[in-house]
């Protein structure tokens, strides 16, 4: 199927919607200019000379207006260049060429700062894609030959010397290094790699040279699903949006009505015209979105990926946090502590099968047994089959053995005997906080591994900070058993915690959790529930609360794509720095609201005693829009 028409289609329509933007910049600039002269004109030299250019300049200021209000009219909507064509047509009529002078400025500052707010978020994107490199070095055998990143396929390797950034996301196969991640994390600690680390396109090689295998190219890269991400996020509008937009169509409707029914009972046009300039809603049209794309590209830069407005609406009001242990809580790299083997099974026997039933598995359980066969300097072999249980295990075979690993439950669920010897150990084992699983081969159980996990640093502290900042509750959620999950919730201060959790447990688990706390609450849309997790055992969860934070998201697709906030680095600390984001945005938002709703009152009541004329009104009106759009703008700074 030839789709060229349709792409010729598509790049013609951006042509003409560049083409235009381009006129109407220029000529807001032209505007611009041309009007504060006239203005000056006016104020010290020839007075009839500055209402010339004033009204040439109104009625060329006409032109986006109407363009804008049409458009709007064609989709069924009122719009405030409607109110704003309508104050020109009567400023013209009326002869204030003065007031016309104010409300032609007036519009082409509020279409300057929609462009401000467009350009914050293409500003983040453009910081983003700077970090692309565009000649790369392939090494193929003993070759090496430099080509431009558009001819790298997957699987090639890739030279990465001190100070390059990276061109792909990929492997380290060989050499080691130390990498400035900041790009992605916001955070400028150095990284080291090695041999089978993952290394992410953008970053930089600080010290050191490696090959990396490419993984992923393009679009697939982190850093491309970033950029789209970001430029996602701030096109699209939550519920506080909506409603500004919904109260403006109200708004514009009842000026127009009240203008007519002015003009009806007698009220003079020059009057009229006042009203109309005072009320004039354009700053709000732009200052509800600016402070939501300021506040976007703030997190964007600590490392933080917020899916749109809407999430930091629901972080603003988090009430509930639900959370996975492994990973979050704690570092999630477990270390073995120590390997029990069963007769006839000798310790030899055991750690080989541990070796094997990890090489094929991505779990954080299995990647500790990997280091510590790579310590210990053992030899991996590769299964001949081998299937992963998310939540409970892995099934193998190699030869004519079928072998299982998992949780003691695992073992029973597969009809394997247990002995009161075991499950002695068993019992021992999570008495000391350690984690355990056991193997077994064919019908008998083989071995046993205990294994722990550091929580991460001032995790205490950040689950103190949230609940000062109105957090009432945390719980956590674990696969662990009761044992090794009861003294990692003493030491934090956590609530409550719930053990010998799968993937499909918490999911009802969480479905129940929100029904409960919402039927007691007359306020059932504030009691909001947050999850945080890795993204990938945890996509279902995370899919189900009200705002969902996925943690260490570099390189992790299923984060990036199952939540609505994704910390690029597993750091706990951002988590309050975002909430503090929200509740500002929040803060800034309702602000607003109140700053228009005063200088609306103060404006009319200006015009209602005849303190101010249309011209008054206009100059006005044009003075107050920089108060919401500044305050606005404080949502993207420190």
């Amino acid at each position: 199927m030839n789709n060229s028409p349709q792409i010729s289609s598509e790049h013609s329509k951006r042509s003409f919607h560049e083409i235009e933007e381009r006129f109407f910049s220029i000529l807001d600039a032209v505007l611009i200019g041309g009007t504060l002269i006239a203005l000056a004109i006016s104020f010290f030299l020839h007075e009839q000379v500055a209402n010339t250019i004033l009204m040439i300049l109104t009625a060329v200021g006409l032109i986006p207006v109407a363009v804008s209000a049409g458009r709007a009219l064609i989709s069924r909507k009122l719009s405030v260049d409607l109110l704003a064509v309508i104050a020109l047509v009567f400023s013209l009529i009326s002869r204030e060429w003065f007031s016309a002078g104010f409300i032609t400025l007036m519009l082409a500052f509020a279409r300057l700062f929609e462009r401000i707010t467009e350009a914050r978020a293409n500003k983040t994107i453009e910081s983003l894609m700077k970090y692309h490199v565009e000649n790369v070095r392939i090494q193929t055998g003993e070759t090496i030959r430099e080509v431009h990143i558009s001819e790298v396929k997957k699987g090639d390797h890739v030279i990465v010397e001190s100070g390059d950034r990276m061109p792909v996301d990929g492997t380290v196969v060989s050499g080691t290094a130390e990498i400035n991640e900041s790009s992605l994390t916001g955070e400028s600690e150095l990284v080291p790699k090695k041999s089978g680390d993952q290394v992410y396109t953008a970053t930089i090689n600080e010290s050191g040279s490696i090959v990396v295998r490419a993984d992923k190219l393009g679009a697939d890269t982190t850093l491309a699903r970033m950029i789209s991400l970001v430029d996602e996020a701030s096109r699209q509008k939550n519920d506080a949006e909506r409603a500004a937009d919904r109260f403006t169509q109200w708004y514009i409707g009842l000026s127009l009505v009240a203008a007519g029914s002015m003009y009806l009972l007698g009220v003079t046009p020059r009057n009229i015209l006042s009203v109309l300039l005072v009320v004039c809603a354009d700053d709000i049209a732009v200052a509800v979105p600016l402070a939501f794309t300021a506040a976007i590209s703030r997190a964007a830069k600590r490392g933080v990926i917020v899916k749109g407005s809407k999430a930091f609406e629901q972080m603003s009001r988090l009430k509930y946090i639900l959370t996975d242990k492994t990973g979050t809580l704690t570092r999630g790299k477990p270390k073995v502590i120590e390997i029990k083997a069963y007769s006839p099974w000798s310790t030899e026997q055991v750690i080989e099968r541990f070796g094997m039933s990890a090489s094929e598995s991505h779990h954080m359980v299995s990647r500790a047994i990997l280091e510590y066969m790579a310590e210990h300097h053992l030899s991996i072999h590769a299964p001949h089959e081998s299937t992963e249980i998310p939540g409970q295990g892995i099934v193998f075979s190699h030869d004519d053995q079928k072998m299982f690993l998992g949780r003691l439950s695992f073992m029973e669920l597969q009809g394997r005997p247990v002995n009161d010897l075991i499950k002695k150990d068993v019992a021992a084992e999570k008495d000391a906080g350690r984690g355990i699983v056991v193997l077994a081969i064919d019908n008998e159980i083989a071995g046993l591994l205990s294994y722990r996990d550091e929580i991460r640093p001032r995790v205490k502290e950040i689950i103190a900070e949230t609940k000062e900042l109105g957090v009432l509750e945390w719980h956590m959620l674990t696969g662990d058993n009761e044992r090794a999950a009861a003294p990692v919730v003493r030491e934090l201060g956590i609530n409550d915690f719930h053990a010998n959790m799968t993937p499909e447990t918490k999911v009802a688990f969480i479905k129940e959790f929100e029904q409960k706390k919402r039927a007691h609450s007359r306020r059932a849309h504030q009691q909001v529930v947050g999850y945080i997790g890795d993204g990938v055992n945890d996509a279902g969860a995370l899919a189900l609360v009200d705002v969902s934070i996925a943690m260490g998201g570099v390189g992790a697709d299923a984060a990036i794509e199952a939540a609505d906030i994704t910390i690029m680095k597993d750091q706990l600390s951002r988590l309050p720095e975002v909430m503090r984001l929200s509740q500002r945005v929040i803060t800034i938002m309702r602000q607003n609201f109140g700053i228009w709703a005063i200088t609306n009152i103060i404006g009319l009541g200006l015009v209602a005693f005849g303190v101010i004329g249309p011209a008054g009104a206009a100059t006005y009106n044009f003075l107050t829009d920089f108060l919401p759009i500044g305050n606005a703008l404080r949502a993207g700074r420190k």
